[in-house]
């Protein structure tokens, strides 16, 4: 069974230029996950592919679970108000 889908907002620092000029740097991010677990595995596996980014790079300091009124992102709201999927 599959649990029910929230939006979480995660956030943290990440080491942006770690060879020559390091410096950590703020970021915050809202992905939907069924777990907190679920959302900082996803936080990291995107900021990893964009950034170039390895595990140890990337320090979360807060999760939380926010409601739709709260998120920025409004794609993941639109997401999370369909009713169903049809696959072609």
């Amino acid at each position: 069974m599959v649990g029910e889908v929230k939006i979480y907002r995660v956030e943290g620092y990440m080491l942006i230029s770690h060879d020559r000029n390091p410096r950590w740097q703020k970021f915050r991010k809202e992905v939907l996950a069924i777990k907190p677990e679920h959302a900082i595995e996803r936080v990291y596996s995107e900021l990893g592919s964009v950034h170039k980014l390895r595990r140890k790079h990337i320090r979360i300091t807060r999760v939380r679970e926010i409601s739709p009124d709260e998120a920025c992102d409004q794609s993941l709201v639109a997401i999370l108000s369909l009713k169903r999927f049809v696959r072609k």
